[in-house]
């Protein structure tokens, strides 16, 4: 009898690639070499039978066919996975409690709880979306969630705060921060600038503000937005610039040419809150577990 179905260790290889846009990021993420993904990808295309990827010198993207397929590997991963740490004792049963910053992957992050659930289909989840100040300063015993997912800027200041607080937090992403207006807007912004803003409880957006300040940039808040979400459309409507995490530019949203004269800007991190002292067994186990779906 001729085998049927397809290698998970393929599938898996075919996910990175897909959901990374490229082969060499792909490999960075299954710890594998080019030439091995590559090879497996052609593998997989073979069983499949049909192209999975358009490549071109941006990346690859995938074909109809490669997309179908791509819902179907995350499910038989989540699957696989779901199986493996049930049979391990490790598979979650409660509620859990999470906080998220808008600025993660807001393109993404739907998806990316969708798997986490389906790995754990006796898990409850509460998802609350909070600004990274608010998850870093409630991180304590009393905290209203059980695990805190925050944006930090890199700059010298903050590794030396972190050093001085002894964070244990570990870094699940890092991404370049951009200065972005809407994809129809021109090239050059007439001064003084105009900016979208989120209120001024969000750390990034007041850094943002000192940073212009501290060039002599001249700008006007043009418009002020309640969150990620408002703000990808003021930036869609062409009301203004802002800066924003790699992850979170949308369609209509662009990355300004350097030649604008805006001031450079740091990267940004992902941080994963570290576990408190007399957690749950529960709360541990799915801090693991998130922190490998949110690399």
């Amino acid at each position: 009898m001729s085998q049927r179905g397809f290698d998970l260790t393929q599938l898996r290889t075919f996910v990175a690639v897909a959901e990374s846009g490229s082969v060499s990021a792909g490999a960075e993420r299954v710890f594998l070499s080019q030439s091995s993904v590559s090879e497996q990808l052609k593998k997989l295309e073979e069983r499949a039978g049909q192209p999975l990827f358009v490549r071109s010198k941006q990346g690859v993207s995938a074909t109809p066919a490669g997309s179908r397929l791509l819902e179907h590997a995350r499910r038989i991963i989540a699957m696989s996975e779901a199986a493996f740490e049930d049979l391990q004792g490790r598979s979650l049963d409660g509620e859990l409690r999470i906080a998220i910053t808008d600025y993660y992957r807001p393109h993404d992050i739907a998806r990316i709880l969708k798997t986490f659930s389906e790995q754990h289909p006796r898990l409850k989840l509460h998802v609350t979306v909070l600004p990274s100040a608010v998850i870093d300063s409630n991180a304590g015993d009393d905290a209203s969630f059980d695990i805190g997912l925050s944006l930090r800027l890199v700059t010298d200041n903050t590794r030396a705060a972190s050093r001085r607080t002894g964070a244990q937090s570990t870094v699940v992403r890092r991404e370049k921060l951009l200065w972005v207006s809407a994809a129809d807007s021109s090239p050059r912004p007439a001064t003084p600038y105009p900016l979208v803003l989120l209120p001024s409880s969000c750390q990034l957006q007041r850094f943002v503000v000192k940073l212009l300040d501290e060039h002599k940039v001249p700008y006007v808040v043009s418009h002020s937005a309640s969150g990620v979400a408002g703000l990808q459309l003021a930036l869609k409507a062409g009301l203004g610039i802002s800066c924003l995490n790699e992850s979170s530019i949308g369609g209509g949203v662009v990355a300004c040419p350097a030649s604008v004269g805006l001031p450079a800007l740091p990267a940004v991190e992902f941080h994963l809150l570290p576990g408190r002292i007399g957690e749950s067994e529960l709360v541990s186990n799915a801090r693991t577990a998130l922190m490998r779906l949110f690399s």
